[in-house]
């Protein structure tokens, strides 16, 4: 592919997507070298990456998460590094910090030591598990792609991707990651239990005597390219109007929200989670060599966009009601007044 700076405000033609689509389908091969079963975690976790996005994955231990996360960097030809999240960790374990050094002829000099973050895809593995002020070392890193320690800002590498762990299901010695900071992820995935078959299948590969590697298949500026590519995918207005639509819906306080929101919701979706919604709908359509969104796109990412930005009622737990619940509602009445 040619050079990233050369497709800025260009159309996307057909044989650019293409051309395009194959570095993906060949990205996807060499993961599933080591990360088997799971197809819809892996093409979630796609969307996020194309679209320039940070990933959380929700999961019970045991289920590929680091595995996955470890591969796709290798494949990706990205800096991989992991940050086991606990409660001792501090903010500058994850950013760096500045150390005296002594040179040999005995002069003395400050130096910033770069920390963990400072690579171009991140593992937080578990980072529910760290205090809320070591979560918060994340969030300049996340949403600006820098780093301020010592009183000087460092630019992060690009491209730069934090895939963050947590476990849904083991709370003492946790704190829950803040509304602000849930809502940097563009995606929220939930990782399930594979079926029968798919864990058959796990268990035969994992055990033997040979292990496969992922070998890179591409690069940081190709991957660069990939995602400028991504953003040239075409939004039809009725598509960007049910979008507006559905996050307006999870609204409490709006006259488009259905009754279950108004019940049970207590904070809804942002602009952002409507870019997120965008986002996601692009990088799906154009992992199957679409140049346009269709409304099966946005249908498909509305989940995983917008489950961990509206927050629910206490109501909604004594009844049973989900957030996956109220968002398919939600999703229909967005859709009805949208006409699609």
């Amino acid at each position: 592919m040619d050079d990233p700076t050369s497709f800025s405000g260009e159309t996307l033609s057909p044989e650019l997507a293409a051309q395009a689509r194959e570095k993906v389908l060949a990205l996807e091969r060499e993961v599933r070298k080591v990360f088997f079963g799971q197809e819809k975690v892996v093409e979630e976790i796609f969307w996020t990456l194309l679209a320039g996005g940070h990933c959380l994955l929700e999961g019970v231990p045991g289920l590929g998460k680091t595995v996955l996360v470890r591969s796709l960097a290798r494949a990706m030809g990205l800096r991989f590094s992991r940050i086991q999240f606990t409660p001792d960790l501090m903010p500058a374990d994850i950013t760096g910090t500045t150390i005296l050094e002594e040179d040999p002829s005995g002069r003395r000099a400050f130096r910033f030591q770069e920390g963990p973050v400072f690579a171009q895809v991140v593992l937080a593995d578990e980072i529910n598990r760290a205090t809320p002020r070591t979560q918060a070392a994340l969030l300049e890193a996340m949403q600006e792609g820098q780093v301020t320690a010592g009183g000087k800002t460092r630019p992060l590498p690009d491209p730069f991707f934090v895939l963050a762990t947590q476990n849904p299901i083991e709370l003492e010695g946790t704190w829950p990651l803040p509304e602000a900071q849930l809502d940097r992820f563009l995606l929220k995935v939930v990782i399930p239990v594979p079926p029968l078959d798919e864990l058959e299948f796990i268990l035969e590969k994992t055990t033997g005597s040979e292990q496969a590697h992922p070998d890179p298949v591409l690069s940081a500026r190709e991957w660069v390219l990939l995602r400028r590519l991504t953003r040239l995918v075409v939004v039809p207005s009725h598509l960007l109007r049910f979008a507006a639509l559905l996050v307006l819906s999870t609204q409490p306080r709006s006259e488009r929200a259905p009754e279950e929101a108004k019940r049970f919701v207590r904070f809804g979706a942002s602009p952002r989670g409507g870019q997120a919604l965008l986002l996601a709908a692009r990088a799906r359509a154009f992992l199957q060599g679409r140049l346009h969104v269709s409304t099966e796109d946005l249908r498909r990412v509305a989940l995983p966009a917008l489950r961990h930005r509206v927050l629910l009622r206490f109501a909604a737990q004594g009844e049973g009601v989900t957030t996956e619940d109220l968002l398919q509602v939600c999703l229909e009445k967005a859709a009805k007044e949208a006409g699609l």
